[in-house]
């Protein structure tokens, strides 16, 4: 491991929108008519923290430790995921010191959610919600995000160091 004191990671998402699925995003359920497609619950903001904080501690991708054709991981939750790759950061001696996530979509209006998907984040990496950012932008209509047609997420982590590791 390298005597790095803190680093940084990128993790981007997107998934189309499907009817008969429910929207799950920042592990919270949004009330919408459809929601993400996907082998796992399709929620691109979990995700797009996922591989940030993955990427930062250079432990790859969650498309490689949750695979799509694996059965085990069918419907596997976005707060699970995140679970699981802080305990990968806390095992290689890494604590999580942010998060700064944007998600683009048009439908359905996100704002009233946003203080409880910053917190069922910080929930789910068993971190503070104030280490949690989100904000939320539209698309202005342009593209499939801007059409209704599927949702996006971007992120950054800072990860640190645990002392003595």
């Amino acid at each position: 491991m390298s005597g790095q004191a803190r680093r940084v990671g990128i993790g981007v998402d997107l998934h189309r929108l499907v009817e008969g699925r429910p929207l799950l995003l920042g592990t919270v359920r949004i009330p919408h008519a459809s929601g993400l497609a996907g082998h796992s619950d399709g929620d691109v903001l979990a995700h797009a923290v996922a591989d940030a904080l993955l990427g930062a501690a250079a432990e790859g991708e969650i498309g490689a430790l949750f695979r799509d054709d694996d059965p085990r991981w069918a419907g596997i939750a976005g707060a699970e995921i995140l679970g699981k790759v802080a305990a990968i950061l806390r095992e290689r001696g890494w604590s999580i010191g942010n998060v700064d996530a944007v998600v683009q979509a048009e439908r359905p209006r996100l704002a009233p959610h946003r203080e409880a998907m910053r917190e069922g984040i910080a929930a789910a990496l068993g971190v503070e919600a104030g280490r949690v950012s989100v904000k939320i932008k539209s698309n202005e209509g342009v593209g499939a995000i801007g059409r209704g047609e599927a949702i996006a997420a971007q992120a950054v982590a800072l990860i640190e160091r645990e002392p003595g590791a």
